[in-house]
């Protein structure tokens, strides 16, 4: 065989081998997931194994982070004396389409925590542990009502979401691009604030994340700030 074509051949079978073992990861990611984000009871032993593994990788992620971050600050100083004004104009829209770039405007703030709880509570019948606490799906649901309403920015806890971003739930707490939270659950949107109020209003997940609200007393508060800036998405565009 053509020693150009052994060497295309070797590559291939490498690309493949890496496209299995990323499929594995992506599978096992996704099981964990599920788990944690059905109605499965929340509070088992398993997932306290999780999220003490979860804790452990943020901390790894956040030096991670701060090395991603001073590396894109050289490169920016880089690119500023490489880069002609054009293609930096051209950049720039990108980046603030993409949300590469930090956002000021007016906003709608959302904060979403767990019910009060005491040793001598009597669950209602037919209500568990698992209904009096904050899961993704109303956090992901606040999320979506913001994106229909045309929010130019929105952010969870202290990060930007864009577009990939993915928001998981691990017991009571929430996971986001590697780092781990607890309630209350902190969501922004930047926009026009009626729309948004409007929106969020008439947001299926968030219209039965308020029917707990009244009857299990879980955390429900809406703020609208008048003018708040929105920091540029950190992570990595893929």
């Amino acid at each position: 065989m053509d020693k150009s074509l052994l060497e295309i051949a070797r590559t291939v079978r490498r690309r493949q081998i890496f496209a299995g073992v990323v499929a594995g990861l992506a599978g096992f990611l996704f099981v964990a997931s599920s788990v944690t984000s059905l109605g499965t009871n929340l509070r088992t032993g398993g997932v306290e194994d999780l999220r003490g593994l979860v804790i452990d990788r943020a901390g790894a992620v956040a030096v991670l982070e701060n090395k991603v971050s001073k590396t894109q600050d050289q490169v920016n100083e880089i690119s500023a004396k490489k880069i002609s004004p054009e293609i930096s104009a051209t950049l720039l829209t990108l980046e603030n389409i993409t949300g590469l770039s930090a956002v000021t405007g007016s906003a709608l703030q959302v904060s979403l925590s767990d019910a009060p709880r005491s040793n001598d509570l009597t669950l209602p019948t037919g209500v568990g542990p698992d209904d009096l606490v904050v899961h993704q799906q109303d956090v992901q649901s606040v999320v979506n009502a913001f994106w229909r309403a045309g929010a130019t920015a929105v952010q969870v806890m202290d990060q930007r979401i864009i577009s990939s971003s993915a928001i998981r739930c691990v017991g009571n707490t929430l996971l986001l691009q590697g780092r781990v939270y607890s309630p209350p659950f902190v969501i922004t949107g930047v926009g026009n604030v009626s729309d948004l109020q409007e929106s969020l209003a008439t947001e299926p997940g968030v219209q039965i994340y308020r029917e707990y609200v009244d009857t299990l007393n879980l955390g429900w508060q809406v703020k609208i700030l008048n003018q708040t800036t929105l920091p540029a998405w950190q992570g990595a565009i893929n």
